[in-house]
């Protein structure tokens, strides 16, 4: 009986965090937001709407692609955006938020998205190869 009610508070205590967690959006409303996402994804959006399980619907979404100091938004639309994908989530300043980027079209930014995803499989199989020949030693 008295682990039941440990258990119980705990719950209680952990349910009301989500809650408050959840609630604390509603300052958020009618702000333009920057939401990362699970897959690495940053998205730019108003924040028009949000229900108990944190799934916010952003207006005017864009995704934003840096790479380097080079930076496209690739137009979204009404976004709808499912909790358990966010990762972090802020207001943005728009007066600084590109600062010391370079706005590029958005067939630029995938090229150079591109070349840094084969840069980085590059490295990773010089790096493999470099552990093999440490291993000989």
């Amino acid at each position: 009986s008295r682990h039941r009610l440990a258990l119980a508070s705990s719950t209680m205590t952990n349910d009301s965090w989500t809650l408050s967690a959840v609630a604390s959006l509603v300052e958020e409303l009618d702000k333009k937001l920057l939401v990362m996402l699970r897959d690495g994804s940053k998205i730019l959006g108003t924040l028009r709407s949000f229900d108990q399980f944190a799934n916010i619907v952003l207006q005017d979404a864009v995704e934003r692609i840096i790479v380097g100091s080079s930076y496209s938004d690739i137009p979204l639309g009404l976004y709808i955006v499912r909790g358990e994908n966010v990762v972090l989530m802020g207001e943005v300043e728009e007066a600084t938020e590109t600062q010391g980027l370079t706005m590029v079209d958005n067939d630029e930014i995938k090229r150079a998205r591109e070349a840094e995803k084969a840069a980085e499989k590059l490295k990773g199989e010089m790096l493999s190869r470099m552990d093999f020949l440490q291993d000989l030693e």
